[in-house]
Formats: structure tokens, sequence, C-alpha cells
């Protein structure tokens, strides 16, 4: 019987590698071993360059026999390490460690003997291994392991990282069964890192993890929110030059590469940029109640962060536009007082002249030395005046001159297509609020963010080509926000990346070196941020032109190629046999077409709103976490089962195997063999596909000139390997 099952692309976490220590039996204790890990502790102290890892596990024997083994801890093979120690309780074991090359024989070998993948990801890392005494019966002991990590520069930063996966991902191989089956209770994994000299750093970032950062004492003390998973990556910006520029990369074989950008600014001084704010409030009748009450004390709020070198405006508009004062106002103390009770004068009434509040807002230009920015509040629709939002827009845009413009839609009777295109022409954003949210809240946190802009005008500039940079047009950077921008290059250097802008009407120049790579491994999580980001822009562009073939096909490719999630892209899947049907860069067969729908024609109400949230989520998408938290947003449930992201690619279960979506009918597919001689010789060939062969024991993979499956018969012979490799990369 024919069947369908819709298959949106999404991004599934990682399955965990052999990220922390286990215990590893002798061969005779293979099939009884009872030894378990009950949980892992890790505690960072970072002095100078220099991290001090400890790292406790504990391990039970729920086995009926003594269990023994050799203790292994993987080292990431991208650090530097120091010295070590190893304990079993109170008691030091004698270690050794291995160079990657000498501990991939013992991975390939226990990958090999247990027919389990999930090691395959470590081939690459060195080792650390000691003899554990017997464990007996019931009984628990503690393995704690101290070493030192010399950490890389990242620009003005350090970077640490930190492969906290546990041996959760897969159960070993089972007899007749082609699939893994998932660990449903992952190792808890806790982990705590301290800088001594706090003052020496910035608040440090993850584009991994969401981490709380505290400061007490002189240090600074960073956790993830939740229990670890994954590999944890943090960056410590140095807290040297008014901005300080982070810059990491990553570039797969034989293809532009990726970079991410993160300009942290200081604290705010005497030298930040004085701001001309004009507030547009809406005071139509709809406003009544606590919606005018929030806003007002969001304007308060405002009222009380202006410095005396910034100058304001305060318009409010229903029937009609009302200004306090023509021109603008010092912010005197009296004069903030005087506002002030200008603020709690006003009163909700009547209708809503969008058309003519924009034209007081932009009435007035401000000189080149200082920030000019509009806040536009509204809760509803344009009534009185212009009404057609295509032309208010047009309008607004040809006065808006600098400024910048920060819009807040408040309940669902606003039009996402007037308030989005009023920011993204004003390098600011919109924010809208839901019927029973937080207008102060929301106001507030802006006002926050905008209370000390550090530097404007941005640009960059670097040693190789960059291209496809998001946000296209880099917005201010303000106090205590960090701004990242994620983009390809093209070339391989290492140089100078230097941001400019302006501050005080004079020019600023921030610089840092950076290496760009022929080839860089590390860093993996950067493609499908940058992703996204495009995403959200291409998605934003159809919403306030129109539908257009060619990005709505853009937006599909994108998707597909890096797992995520799309307003315009879903999959149809009538038969499992029909799943592998699309060559890269073509349309899906028309047995599984994609769904390319227009865009949106709605421009109000709860689902236009919801799209524009998702939109500008997506294109100031900053970690992983924010990823997946979009993702969760835009289906409105958990993932899907059917479909898996492994390394940007998306992958169904057609017949036990594992087809990338990407693979079509007519690429030869070769088939090689698990666990042969020319399965590891593949992996080292290929090493962007050891995640996708830890995921999956079946797998067809897609390549530009051949498809290769992985099974139980195939090609053994390695010495095919270099061929096939190149066939696989190669159009």
């Amino acid at each position: 019987m024919k069947y369908a099952i819709i298959l949106p692309l999404l991004m599934l976490a990682a399955g965990p590698a052999y990220g922390q220590g286990w215990i590893e039996p002798p061969p005779r204790q293979l099939r009884d071993f009872g030894v378990v890990k009950l949980r892992t502790a890790v505690s960072v102290r970072i002095a100078g360059r220099i991290a001090h890892v400890a790292v406790e596990e504990w391990f039970v024997n729920r086995g009926g026999r003594l269990g023994e083994g050799d203790y292994l801890y993987p080292l990431p093979g991208e650090a530097v390490f120091g010295a070590f120690s190893l304990f079993q309780g109170d008691v030091e074991l004698r270690g050794e460690t291995m160079d990657a090359q000498q501990a991939r024989a013992i991975y390939e070998e226990i990958v090999r003997r247990k027919r389990d993948p999930a090691l395959i990801e470590l081939a690459g890392h060195g080792l650390i291994r000691a003899r554990v005494f017997p464990i007996n019966p019931g009984e628990t002991r503690k393995i704690t392991l101290r070493y030192t990590q010399i950490l890389e520069r990242a620009g003005d930063a350090l970077q640490f990282r930190y492969a906290a996966g546990g041996r959760t991902g897969m159960r070993a191989h089972v007899e007749g069964s082609s699939a893994q089956q998932p660990v449903r209770e992952p190792t808890p994994i806790t982990f705590e890192l301290t800088i001594d000299d706090a003052a020496a750093f910035r608040d440090p970032f993850s584009p991994t993890h969401e981490v709380e950062v505290r400061r007490r004492n002189g240090r600074l003390v960073v956790r993830p929110e939740q229990s670890l998973t994954g590999d944890l990556v943090l960056f410590l910006p140095f807290a040297r030059d008014a901005v300080g520029l982070t810059i990491v990369t990553h570039r797969p074989e034989a293809e532009d590469g990726y970079f991410m950008l993160t300009l942290s600014p200081g604290q705010a001084d005497g030298a930040v940029v004085p701001r001309d704010i004009t507030v547009v409030v809406d005071v139509s009748g709809s406003m009544s109640g606590s919606k005018l009450a929030q806003a007002q004390a969001a304007l308060r709020q405002l009222l009380g962060t202006l410095r005396p070198a910034d100058r304001f405006r305060l318009i409010s508009f229903s029937n009609t536009v009302r200004s306090y004062h023509r021109g603008w106002t010092g912010a005197t103390q009296s004069a903030v007082r005087d506002a002030e009770r200008w603020v709690d004068g006003l009163r909700a009434n009547g209708g809503t002249d969008i058309a003519g509040a924009l034209e007081a807002a932009f009435r007035l230009q401000s000189p080149d030395e200082r920030l000019p920015i509009v806040l536009f509040l509204t809760d509803g629709l344009p009534s009185v005046g212009e009404r057609n939002p295509e032309r208010i827009a047009d309008q607004a845009e040809r006065a808006r001159g600098r400024a910048r413009v920060f819009a807040f839609g408040v309940g669902y009777d606003v039009n996402t297509y007037l308030l989005d295109r009023l920011s993204a022409a004003g390098r600011g954003a919109t924010e809208y609020v839901g019927p029973h949210e937080d207008v102060e809240q929301a106001l507030g946190t802006l006002v926050t963010k905008i209370q000390h802009p550090v530097l404007t005008d941005l640009g960059l500039e670097g040693p190789v080509r960059f291209a496809e940079v998001y946000p296209g047009r880099l917005p201010d950077l303000f106090a205590s926000e960090e701004l990242v921008i994620f983009g390809r290059y093209r070339g391989s250097r290492t140089g100078s990346v230097s941001v400019s802008g302006r501050r005080n009407a004079r020019a600023e120049r921030f610089t840092t070196r950076a290496r760009f790579a022929e080839h860089q491994d590390a860093n993996d999580f950067i493609p499908r941020l940058w992703a996204a980001r495009k995403i959200g822009v291409l998605q934003q562009a159809v919403r306030l032109n129109g539908p257009n073939p060619e990005l709505i096909e853009e937006i599909r490719e994108t998707a597909l190629r890096y797992g995520l999630l799309s307003e315009y892209t879903s999959y149809l899947v009538q038969e499992p046999e029909q799943v592998a049907g699309i060559r890269p860069g073509q349309a899906p067969v028309a047995n599984m077409a994609a769904t390319l729908q227009a865009a949106p024609k709605e421009q109000q109400g709860a689902g236009a709103v919801a799209v524009a949230r998702s939109d500008r989520a997506r294109r100031e998408v900053r970690s992983m976490f924010e990823l997946d938290a979009v993702d969760e947003r835009l289906l409105g449930r958990g993932h899907f089962p059917q479909a898996q992201h492994v390394a940007g690619r998306v992958f169904v279960e057609r017949d036990s195997v594992w087809t990338d979506l990407t693979h079509g009918d007519s690429l030869e597919v070769v088939t090689i063999e698990a666990f042969s001689p020319a399965y590891f010789t593949l992996l080292r060939r290929l090493p962007e596909l050891k995640p996708v062969f830890a995921r999956f024991a079946r797998v067809l993979i897609a390549g530009h000139g051949v498809s290769i499956e992985i099974g139980p018969t195939g090609i053994t012979d390695a010495g095919q390997i270099d061929r096939l490799a190149r066939r696989f990369r190669t159009p």
C-alpha cells in the first residue's frame, strides 16, 4: 500500500563520539564485560595560554565477574598537550600517550573487532592509555585524569575545545541487524571552566552551546546551561583593544572555505558615538490599556539611559501626529524630566496614520558625527492617510537618510511586510511582540543594546577574497554586544583581517592576524550556521519582493545541502524506494517533488508574524544551540525520526540503507565492504566522511562523480581507493 510521509529537512544532534574516556576490556571478556560509566565531571582552569584539565569519571561493574581492561582517553588531534597524571582512586596509574598515527591502529582494531563504527570520528586524535586494576562486581571506582593543554589563538582570542560526547552514541553491531541502536540514556557530564585573571578577558562565548558566564573574586567561571553533550567550543576574547576580533575557519577538501568572525567590543567609555534618537509610538485606540502602559514605562526607561551628548525627539500618532518639540532636544536633566511628563500624558484613541508618523520621524537629519536611531512602535495597520504598505515603505526609504530603524510590531494585527522592509533598509531589525508578551521588556532589551554605540559604518577586509558574507550590510557595533559574521572565502593565505568604522566622526580600524587554510577540518559547525543565515536572508527577500523561482530554488538547494529547515522546502516521499532521485544542483524527481511554496500572501496575522520571526532568527543565528531552537519552533514539535542530518547531508532510510538525498539514479554506485582495508583507507583519503561512517553501519553517500555505499560485502582491496576518492570529489 502506498503511503506518504512529509520529511522536512532538519538538523539532528550529531551522534556522540568516544569523547570521554572508557574502559576497553581484554578480548576474553568481550561477551560478558559489565563495567559501565556512571558520570563524568570536567573542570578546566585557564592560566595564561595553558588549560589545566581535570577529568573525573566514575565506573561501576554491573557484571558477575571481575572487570579489567585498558582505560582509553582520546586527545583532540589539533591540541598540543603537556604532562598528564592518571589515578584510579588514590593509586597513580602508569599511562602512556600516543600521537594520532599510533592511536589510529588501536581505534581501527576496536572498530574492526566490534564492527562498531562509533570510534571512527576519533581517527586523527591522539590517545592516553593505562591498565586499570580489576573492579569487583557491584563496585564503583573513580578514575581521575589531569593534563595540560596549550590553547590556540583565534585572532584576538584563545580557543578551547572539549570533545564531550561520551561513549553513548551507538551500541555495538547486533548480529543479523544492519543498524546500530541508540543508547537512550547518555552519561551525564558536568563541566566548569575557570579563568584566573578575569580582567584579561572579555566574556567568553560559544558557537556550539548555550553557556553561563559569571565573574566572581577576580575570576571568570563558564558553565554550559545544560548537561554537556557533543563537542564544546569556547572562545576567550582578550580585553585589549576597544574591539577584539575572533576569527576561525573551516574548509572542506576542494571547496571554498567558511569563516566566522566575532567582534567583541569592550565596556563603554567616553569615546562612544553620540546618538540622535527618535521614538515614534502608536497611541491609536487599540493601544489602550496595558499596551500603552508598558510602552510608556519603556519610554521612561529609554529617557533614563540618555547621556548628555545625546539628543532626542518623541512622536506619538493616531489620527494625527504630535511631537514633543519640533526640533532636537538635548538630554539635560530638566529636559528628560519634562519629556517624562509628556510621556505620562499620552492617551490612546483614534486611528493609525503610519505614513504621517514616518514622515515626521525622518523630517530632521543628523550630522555625520552622530548616530541617528529611529524606534518605531505600532500595533495596527494604516487606517488614516496613505494606507498602501508599498507606497508607505517607498516614501520612508526615500526620506530615511542615514537613520537606523528598529521597528516593533505589537500583536498580530500589524503589517509584517511594511515593518520588515523599514528595518531591513535601515540596518536595524523588527521585533514582534505577541498578544500576551511584554512590550516593556522587548523595548527595554533594545534600549539596553543601543545604549553605547562603539563603531558605525563598518567595513571588512582580509588577505583572501570574501564572498556571501552575512549580514551583507554590517550593522553598527554596540558595547557589550558581540557581532558575529559568517562568510565564504577563496584563496589560501595568512594575513591581516581588518574591520574599519567611524567613531566621533573619525575613521578607526581594528586588525588581527588569521590563517585561511587550503584545508581545515576543525570548526565544522561554521557551514551550517552560515547556511542558516543565507536561508534567512533569501526567505526575507522572497517575502519582501515576491515569489522568485530562482530564489526559491536556491533556498531549496541550500536547505538540502546543509540539512536545514526552510519555509519553502519539504519533501514528499511516496514510497521508500523513491527516496534516491536527486542529483546535486538539480530539481527532485517527479515522485519526490519538492513543495516549493510561494511567498506567503498574508502580510498580517499570527502566521505572517511567525514566518517573519523565523526568518529573523535564521538571519541572526550565532550558535548551534540557537539553530536547534529555530528548528524546534518551526516544526512546532520534536525532530522527525525518518530523516537524519550528518556532516552537512540529509539521509533517509531505504531498505536498511541510510541514503543521501543528493544521490541520483544516474550516478554509479561503488560498494565498499565495511571494516575492510579498503574501508579504513577510504576514511583516510576522505576524512570529511568520518561523521557519516560513525553514524551509520549501512550508508549510501553521493559524490560528484560516483556514489559510495558501505555494506557487508564489496571492495576490500585498499589499492582501488585512490582513484575512487578522486572520482568522488571530482565531477
